[in-house]
């Protein structure tokens, strides 16, 4: 194994257990059969992809596969997938979902899109850290199919937040008011590993309330490309960005609660 990232301390636990640590990802590659990137958003996949003489580009050969966990546009993921078709390398889009639990615990969920065959290969791989594994297209799929699981959580947190300040306004104890409908059909996995956080009014990291802007952004602009409207999406964003502009972007999601709280006047 080959590890790289910009803050080499970062990989200091994979080095210190036997992996080779390469300067630029084009080293990484040209050391590797097969490439897994996982970075924040399109623009980071570009440079790591694309940089002059640093980038993936100038190190792959021929009969690679590039797996990119990343969650970014669907559009530039075809692109990707283009170019690298035309150099005979393969490429799967995985992004992935699970929180910070999935990836300790190696049981995220992956949406995979690209080729059946470039999928067969890259599924032992994608194994070690995901429980469900799915491949939902070509390439793009598997990113358009981030972007469906990023609004449905939107709602989902903002309904959790928004429920739990109901019971505890209306004079129920939210804690046992989450434990009752979670055997119901308001189970979610927001509702069983967020609604701790929301009630206590603490949002130790998870998954950072920007980078699921981030995503929301992706999605809201997928659906207007696509005709499709998204009034909830577009609504839990304007209060991420609130939220965001009051300092709490690095917070974990279930900061949402914030809003609620506050304007419910739940101290």
């Amino acid at each position: 194994m080959t590890v790289q990232n910009p803050t080499a301390s970062r990989t200091k636990t994979l080095v210190d257990q036997g992996a080779n640590f390469a300067e630029c990802p084009a080293d990484a590659a040209a050391a590797a059969d097969i490439v897994l990137i996982c970075v924040s958003d399109t623009p980071d996949v570009r440079s790591i992809l694309m940089e002059e003489q640093r980038g993936v580009a100038a190190g792959v050969s021929k009969g690679s596969l590039i797996i990119d966990c990343s969650t970014s546009s669907p559009e530039a993921t075809r692109e990707f997938a283009a170019f690298f078709a035309a150099r005979d390398v393969g490429f799967v889009d995985a992004p992935v979902s699970g929180g910070s639990e999935g990836a300790i615990y190696g049981t995220l969920a992956i949406m995979c899109g690209g080729s059946q065959g470039d999928f067969a290969r890259a599924y032992p791989v994608l194994a070690v850290i995901g429980g469900a594994i799915t491949h939902v297209g070509e390439s793009g799929a598997g990113q358009i199919t981030k972007a469906v699981n990023q609004v449905i959580i939107a709602g989902t947190y903002q309904s959790v937040a928004e429920g739990l300040a109901l019971a505890r306004k209306a004079g129920a104890d939210p804690a046992l008011v989450a434990k009752a409908i979670g055997g119901g059909a308001a189970a979610s996995w927001v509702l069983e590993n967020r609604a701790d956080n929301m009630i206590k009014g603490t949002y130790p990291l998870g998954f950072r309330m920007r980078l699921h802007r981030k995503d929301l952004a992706i999605a809201i602009d997928t659906a207007t490309s696509a005709g499709v409207s998204m009034p909830l999406a577009t609504m839990v964003a304007t209060f991420e960005d609130g939220l965001i502009g009051d300092g709490y972007g690095d917070e974990d999601m279930s900061a949402l609660a914030r809003k609620v709280r506050r304007e419910s006047e739940w101290s």
